[in-house]
């Protein structure tokens, strides 16, 4: 028992082994902050590395990158699809640039990324009914699920009828297949065919006349073809006139008001 007693005592470190190892503690503590503190002081004095250089402006005569165009919600290839369709139901011609050139589908792409896409101010629980066309879509597929879906159906149905994917066919086969989910000639069990393609051309027009702010109407190329002038501030010095022309102004040139 004295033996195991006095083992004991010898593992028991003293008050003043306790106090060393605090004070050591303390100590080393202390040089190693002070050691970071002087060392970064003298980080200041030494050589600091450069810096990258800021990206080069862009060259006069050039026009600026343009970042707000890139994908949020489609792949590659359903970003594809859509801009051929999109094409077809608001296609280039005398009167000015089709949904391609104004952006359209990058506006149907930003705009299913969002809100809109997961149909986030929609009652969207049971029951679901079969309303009247009226009445519009009820049913648990969300809109961004509808597209995948829709684009999906539109490559499948080129790849029945021609043995090509929908962008590789020829306008007129383009228009074709467009006509036959429009019609409900196209028999899908998951989507309602003529559903889609109302909210696919709803869209499109959307994307031509809204503020170029969401993404489309890109340069107000779709308002200038409708003499429409955007948003005004006033019309005050022209409303006592006759109709005047006056070129269109998006929310963007208001932000200094």
């Amino acid at each position: 028992m004295e033996q195991e007693e006095q083992t004991k005592k010898n593992e028991e470190p003293t008050a003043a082994g306790k106090n060393m190892s605090r004070r050591s503690f303390i100590r080393n503590t202390g040089l190693v902050l002070g050691g970071a503190v002087v060392g970064g002081a003298l980080g200041v004095f030494l050589k600091k590395t450069p810096q990258a250089a800021p990206a080069p402006a862009p060259a006069a005569g050039t026009e600026p990158r343009n970042f707000n165009r890139a994908l949020m919600f489609f792949t590659p290839e359903q970003f594809a699809i859509c801009e051929a369709a999109v094409e077809r139901i608001f296609p280039a011609d005398d009167n000015g640039p089709g949904a391609k050139e104004l952006g359209v589908a990058f506006f149907i792409d930003h705009q299913l990324a969002g809100d809109y896409g997961f149909n986030a101010r929609d009652y969207m629980s049971p029951p679901f009914f079969a309303g009247e066309k009226v009445q519009g879509y009820q049913g648990r597929l969300k809109r961004r699920e509808m597209y995948e879906i829709g684009l999906r159906e539109l490559e499948n149905y080129s790849q029945t009828q021609y043995k090509t994917g929908f962008v590789q066919l020829s306008t007129e086969q383009q228009d074709a297949v467009l006509k036959d989910f429009e019609s409900d000639t196209v028999k899908l069990t998951t989507i309602s065919p003529s559903g889609f393609f109302k909210t696919l051309r709803s869209n499109t027009l959307e994307g031509a006349y809204s503020d170029p702010l969401y993404g489309g109407n890109i340069d107000m190329k779709g308002w200038q073809m409708r003499n429409f002038p955007g948003a005004q501030m006033s019309y005050a010095n022209i409303i006592d006139k006759d109709f005047t022309k006056i070129p269109p102004q998006s929310l963007q040139e208001h932000m200094t008001h």
